[in-house]
């Protein structure tokens, strides 16, 4: 065969696989657990059972599930954990001391003969953070030398165990096993059994450089070797089908003669904020025969302790116990340093974790450490009181007892109690479900546990009904976008009472800066919420117009934002974005208005509303060079799409007027807002379509501040220039969508689907989404949804698990603003 027609036909096979394999994904990230940025468990593949569950940052948070058919097992959640044997320790097992130095040394630092008798003496680990390190380090780079004896002798498969911040370079004996551009936030088990024959008899030396390129310092390291399996092999269930709706992520298994149908299922129900604040999922297993036979069958749960830590080093202490109606299983770290961190890549180490099932039902609960985890399933361990220690497992083993091909239902419940949730101006907030201090966990619980089957019947419709009306919005397609944005938003936010009481809805900037409260990040969420519960839109701005009516922020325009996650105690954004939030504001306002049919709200903060309009008067039609909420992209002057912002903000504020009565200011603003528009269109046009900034003709942006101007019906600009945008958009394309401006290739999703909502017919609406359906399939970034990748190859810039998929619901909110 002709070799360009054989390699011809593997490429065709190669696409014929891909696109089957796109086709049976879902979503880059399964949803598992999501009720806010630090109680959140998804799944990264498209087989459940292919990897360790994991919080959003990434990090292992592991949920193993087994299934025991008539006493064989099978795995149907997670992976076992891996167990390792120490051959050198890392600070978290033994303290060790290392000569370093923080000048570049001269000749070959590496080598095992290298003199380091000049270098200082540091107890590891070495950071930047005195609370944590033994060895303070500040500086640029660090070079480390450690020298230790091995006996030598087999090992299995050999491991560097490194936790590093930022770049780092690893010698064993003059070796260079490994190196890494950026930082981990702790140990990686990095194989290197390809170097253990550099491990020698006696005395062997590991050097290592760090450079630190922003934020923190961080280093620690040892050896370990990864065990081998010492229990028989469980097999796997065989996964039939996962499907995604809004509230439930459903997995079906064939598990041998049993089918197993396993639901994850967050009551993220906006109607309801008791339910919606409440902090518990339900994990359901519905257990039937598939060979008309009886079989005896026993389902086990194993929760890491590890959700509860934010470095797998915390130790921990968990406990068993029981309520009238539940047997618990509880954990959480011994140091409970509540609310002293703030940042961005961090997981909760204060408060405790719960695995509670409902009594009585013959469960078993008790407490492993997690390479213990399975063994204790197959062998039947007995229960456990109290532990302490590192990496515990929380397990749960449910009786079905004989089942035949009537199925049979069981749940067990997932929950958290934080205690305190936000700092608000130095004052620490208890969640929303306890926020009188007189409510317990075990209340929530049980709670949970009686209205398990009127949940469900509630998540049940509002699954039904919300798909139903994305997909009359605008297609499957964008329908299922609907879904993947639905969770992953509602589980970037807190709910919680202010001390003037006021409902705090505050986001967490993901995978950014961790800003809290960030009004650029609200703005885009805004659609989901208009919809389902324009009261959480007023939680998400209340703290802003607070910071400001206060004196706290005596600027003439908005702040960016309310602090870093998860204290709110004012600003922590270096640069401000004075139109941008701005308008955000006024904007939402307005559209709060719109969705209520009344301007209380606006009325409630007209003054602060009136000093930010006159800055937009000011200083929005033509901006000067500043940040936007495209701050990644660089800074701009004269940047068209922040003019439509303060157009239309302006324009907003002249309806806000005009609904409370204010007929000479509405009238005002609103002829401000209209001669505006008017030389907009004169100063932006590039013929076929209109210019990124006024002064650079030639290039051009998604002018997605433009959908106000439909959505709130405000009559600015006429239909020829969404039209003129929507034809040009559609030459400019790439695989994974449209890129953001002619600048870069890369995108924003949520943004495009705003732009999608100008198209003027279905067609062109879907030319637009269908190719962010197509990210979300075949993205290789197996992440919760982020919203910023490249159009080229559907590859992750940066972001992830952000509230601003809510933004996805633009149109469904555009066709519910406009319903007759």
């Amino acid at each position: 065969m002709n070799l360009n027609i054989k390699a011809g036909l593997l490429l065709l096979c190669s696409m014929a696989f891909n696109a089957v394999h796109a086709q049976e994904r879902k979503a880059p990230a399964y949803p598992l657990i999501t009720h806010n940025p630090y109680f959140s468990i998804w799944s990264t593949t498209d087989e459940l059972t292919a990897s360790s569950t994991k919080h959003w940052t990434g990090t292992d948070q592991s949920l193993l599930g087994l299934i025991s058919v008539d006493g064989k097992v099978y795995r149907f959640l997670g992976k076992e954990s891996q167990t390792y044997r120490t051959i050198l320790p890392a600070s978290d097992e033994a303290a060790y001391t290392v000569k370093y130095s923080e000048t570049k040394p001269d000749g070959n630092w590496m080598e095992e003969g290298y003199s380091d008798a000049a270098w200082k003496t540091g107890a590891a680990p070495f950071g930047d953070n005195a609370g944590a390190a033994k060895t303070v380090w500040k500086s640029n780079d660090l070079w480390v030398r450690r020298t230790f004896n091995f006996a030598k002798r087999d090992i299995n498969k050999l491991f560097l165990k490194l936790s590093h911040d930022d770049n780092v370079e690893v010698y064993l004996n003059g070796e260079k096993i490994f190196e890494r551009t950026g930082w981990t936030q702790d140990f990686q088990m990095i194989p290197a059994d390809k170097f253990k024959d550099k491990l020698k008899e006696g005395k062997n030396v590991i050097a290592v450089h760090v450079a630190n390129t922003a934020g923190g310092q961080w280093l620690d390291f040892g050896l370990v070797e990864k065990e081998k399996e010492k229990a028989q092999t469980i097999q796997l269930a065989k996964q039939n089908s996962v499907d995604i709706n809004a509230t439930q992520t459903i997995y079906k298994f064939e598990c041998g003669k049993v089918d197993l149908k396993l639901t994850f299922t967050s009551p993220l129900l906006m109607s309801d904020l008791g339910i919606l604040a409440r902090p518990v999922s339900y994990i359901s297993y519905n257990v039937k025969s598939n060979d008309g036979k009886g079989h005896e069958v026993k389902v086990y749960l194993a929760a890491s302790t590890d959700i509860a830590v934010n470095r797998s080093i915390q130790e921990v202490k968990a406990t068993k116990y029981s309520t009238a109606k539940l047997s618990i299983l509880k954990a959480g770290t011994i140091e409970q340093p509540i609310l002293q961190k703030r940042g961005d890549d961090l997981r909760i180490d204060w408060g405790y974790m719960y695995v509670a099932v409902p009594k009585p039902s013959g469960t078993l609960q008790f407490i492993t450490t997690e390479g213990e985890a399975a063994n204790a399933f197959r062998n039947g361990t007995k229960t456990s009181t109290a532990t302490k220690g590192k990496k515990l497992s929380l397990n749960t083993v449910i009786p079905f007892g004989r089942v035949s091909g009537t199925a049979v239902e069981k749940f067990v419940e997932i929950g958290y109690d934080d205690i305190y949730s936000i700092q608000y101006f130095k004052q620490n907030l208890r969640p929303w479900w306890n926020t009188s201090g007189k409510e317990t966990i075990e209340g929530q619980l049980t709670k949970a546990a009686a209205e398990y089957k009127s949940v469900m019947q509630k998540c049940d419709a509002f699954n039904k009904q919300m798909y139903a009306d994305a997909q009359k919005s605008g297609g499957k397609n964008y329908a299922d976008l609907c879904v993947l944005g639905y969770r992953q938003s509602i589980a970037a936010h807190q709910l919680v009472k202010s001390p003037q009481g006021d409902l705090l809805w505050l986001s967490k900037e993901n995978f950014s800066n961790g800003s809290i409260n960030t009004v650029d990040v609200t703005y885009p969420s805004a659609p989901l919420y208009l919809i389902y519960n324009p009261g959480l839109l007023k939680g998400m701005l209340n703290g802003i117009f607070y910071y400001s009516e206060s004196g706290k922020f005596p600027k003439d325009f908005a702040a960016h934002d309310l602090g870093t996650y998860p204290l709110a105690n004012g600003q922590t954004y270096g640069e401000d974005m004075p139109v941008e939030e701005s308008g955000n504001m006024i904007i939402l306002t307005a559209a709060i208005a719109k969705a209520e049919g009344r301007a209380d709200y606006a009325k409630k903060h007209w003054a602060v509303l009136s000093k930010w309009v006159n800055y937009l008067v000011k200083e929005g039609f033509d901006p000067k060079t500043q940040l936007c909420t495209d701050d990644f992209a660089g800074h701009l002057a004269r940047n068209a799409n922040l003019s439509v912002k303060a157009i239309v903000g302006i324009a907003c504020y002249a309806d806000l007027a005009e609904k409370l009565g204010e007929t000479a200011t509405a009238e005002k603003y609103q002829a401000i807002a209209k001669d505006m528009a008017g030389r907009w269109m004169q100063m932006a046009n590039d013929g076929d379509h209109y210019a990124l900034t006024f002064d650079n003709k030639g290039t051009w942006s998604q002018k997605y501040n433009l959908v106000w101007d439909k959505v709130l019906e405000l009559n600015l600009f006429p239909q020829e220039v969404y039209d003129k945008e929507i034809k040009y958009y559609l030459t400019k394309q790439n695989a994974f969508g449209l890129p953001l401006d002619s600048r870069k290739t890369y995108t924003k999703s949520d943004w495009i689907l705003w732009t999608a909502t100008f198209a003027a017919n279905p067609q062109d609406f879907a030319a637009l989404i269908d190719p962010i359906h197509k990210f979300a399939l075949e993205t290789p970034s197996r992440v919760p949804m982020n919203d910023w990748h490249e159009t080229t190859d559907g590859k992750m810039v940066g972001f992830q698990a952000r509230s601003v998929v809510g933004g996805y619901f633009m149109k469904q909110l555009y066709d519910k603003m406009h319903a007759k």
